[in-house]
């Protein structure tokens, strides 16, 4: 084969690989980021003791998918 086409073939293969690395290295980074997003919110969110009266209740409702309000769907809160 000829030396030139040769060459070429290997650079072609390390600039492959090299692209993989760097993708893995995105995904992984990627994954971080949204974890720490994730801690960010779930930090910001308010929190409720664990022992405060009805947290059973709302975690029960959650777990569930039970949406609770002020108000209960359908009666609006005004005349």
């Amino acid at each position: 084969m000829n030396p030139k086409i040769e060459k070429l073939a290997k650079d072609i293969e390390k600039t492959k690989a090299k692209i993989a690395e760097q993708q893995a290295r995105l995904q992984d980074l990627e994954k971080q980021k949204t974890e720490l997003e994730n801690t960010d919110f779930v930090a910001g969110a308010p929190q409720l003791p664990p022992d405060a009266p009805g947290t059973g209740r709302i975690l029960k409702n959650a777990a569930d998918g039970v949406r609770t309000g002020v108000f209960a769907a359908g009666t609006g809160g005004s005349a």
